[in-house]
């Protein structure tokens, strides 16, 4: 196989221009961090920029992992931030109450209580879409306004703060001297991928986005499949909250997981997976979620003022979503292709002229 062909191969890869971005957005700190791609071991523990985008991209990770899975059904949900506040917030609660702090006992239950809530808030948003037929924006669109009250609600309005190293093990521990949270990701991530690529769960949500009408019709239990990807999305945020609640061992039930629904969405389109629904790419939306706590790295490397970085934020995504869509790779690249074809014509040539086609009467 020729150059041209591996390369044209290459690029037509889905993964291809979001990994050109990500690589783009890491080499553009070096100038500015010298030291951006150094990596050191201190008290047994890696330390690095690197590291910290994997550490506090995290979160991001497995929320954009849950959310891949209901817009593959059709559906989105909105109120993933407010389920990571009442995750964070019931989990530190609990472990606030308890005379030893730093009981594991007492943090495995803080855990299973916030986990459990999780997966009643997804069980919650999947019903209203399945059972009810209400539109996926407007169900979980109750629940971001409402669980975010719920939060606050746990907290009493107040910042909660936790004093136990169990407790602070899942957001902010290292374990073989990498972030505990890692290893938590790639657990999620390999049971996500084994359960959807080697079983046919996978196709039947692709069927179900697809079409939920025509998949219930060939006997594919639509609902049931749209509850349980509301419900992995509800647990995978639950997971991120006791992650960002841990790493700052307190909980605040107005900013915790803020926006982060938003960050996950784009985390998901730049990964390739379409809106519309059916076909997901789970490596695709890690992919993205790295290129998004990347680029927040790079907003505070590189000084854009604060007032801006929103705006900085955006241009990015547009500039990266814009280079993944064949249509306008075609439009902009061929259009010079074809610019440049004209320019090499000879004027006089007329050999490759199309011939004439003689219609006799």
């Amino acid at each position: 196989m020729s150059l041209t062909s591996l390369w044209r191969a290459a690029t037509q890869h889905r993964l291809f221009w979001p990994v050109v971005a990500l690589v783009a957005l890491l080499v553009i700190n070096v100038p500015f961090t010298p030291g951006f791609f150094e990596i050191h071991l201190k008290s047994g523990h890696l330390y690095g920029s690197l590291v910290s985008i994997v550490l506090f991209g995290s979160p991001l990770i497995l929320v954009a992992i849950g959310m891949t899975l209901v817009i593959a059904t059709g559906g989105i949900d909105l109120s993933v931030g407010a389920v990571v506040a009442i995750s964070g917030a019931l989990a530190c609660l609990v472990v606030s109450k308890q005379a030893d702090q730093g009981s594991v006992a007492g943090v495995l239950l803080a855990f299973a209580l916030a986990l459990a809530v999780s997966l009643v808030c997804g069980a919650w948003n999947g019903l209203l879409v399945a059972r009810l037929g209400i539109q996926p924006i407007i169900a979980t669109l109750i629940l971001m306004v409402a669980g975010r009250g719920i939060a606050q609600l746990i907290t009493s309005g107040q910042i909660i703060t936790v004093n136990s190293d169990a407790y602070s093990l899942i957001g902010g521990g290292y374990w073989l001297a990498l972030p505990f949270s890692l290893f938590v990701v790639a657990l999620v991530v390999a049971l996500s991928m084994a359960l959807t690529r080697r079983t046919a769960l996978g196709l039947l949500v692709e069927a179900v986005g697809g079409n939920a009408e025509a998949s219930r019709l060939v006997g594919i239990r639509s609902r049931r499949i749209k509850i349980m990807a509301y419900m992995f999305c509800g647990l995978c945020a639950g997971i991120a909250g006791l992650m960002i609640s841990s790493n700052v061992s307190a909980a605040d039930g107005n900013n915790a997981g803020l926006w982060i629904e938003l960050d996950a969405i784009l985390a998901v389109v730049i990964g390739g997976t379409s809106l519309t629904g059916g076909r997901f790419h789970l490596g695709g939306t890690i992919v993205g979620a790295l290129i998004i706590q990347t680029l927040t790295t790079t907003i505070y490397t590189i000084g854009v003022p604060t007032q801006t970085n929103l705006v900085f934020k955006a241009v990015v995504v547009i500039v990266v979503c814009l280079m993944q869509s064949p249509l306008f790779r075609a439009k902009v690249f061929g259009a010079r292709a074809g610019r440049r074809g004209r320019t090499r014509k000879s004027p006089g040539a007329t050999a490759d002229a199309a011939p004439q086609l003689e219609v006799s009467p």
